[in-house]
């Protein structure tokens, strides 16, 4: 994946932002899911004013791809409509975990970006690999 793609990545992502249902925050995120395949699938947060139910930027991106069935997701783009940080909370961390996300590019504060990869971000993770299959 080249740089003028990542840019064009984030492009997207900032419009998905665009996009969000943000009453409580304000903080409009969206993000870009890459599949291994090419597809690539935008999600933007949806706020509830049940907190725990609000659905974030990225795993809605990654739901949309699962649903379209989905397995292995390359990379994640996340960016938010302002030139705030758009790092992916824990959770979001383990819902790419769960689909073997490899890379993660980030909005930095400035407007441009990082890459990383998904262990720098979530060291130790636990996933479907681990599992011995009984329940």
């Amino acid at each position: 994946m080249t740089e003028p793609l990542h840019e064009v990545l984030l492009d997207q992502a900032r419009e998905a932002a665009g996009t969000a249902y943000a009453p409580y925050s304000d903080f409009h995120v969206g993000a870009v899911a890459v599949a291994d395949d090419g597809r690539v699938f935008t999600g933007a947060n949806v706020e509830n004013s049940a907190y725990g139910a609000t659905i974030c930027a990225e795993a809605n991106a990654i739901s949309t791809a699962a649903a379209a069935g989905v397995r292995k997701i390359d990379a994640v783009a996340v960016a938010c409509l302002d030139t705030g940080e758009c790092y992916p909370c824990g959770n979001c961390r383990q819902v790419m975990r769960e689909f073997n996300v490899e890379r993660v590019i980030v909005q930095e504060p400035n407007g441009s970006y990082r890459v990383h990869t998904l262990t720098e971000l979530l060291p130790h993770a636990f996933g479907p690999d681990q599992l011995s299959g009984g329940g």
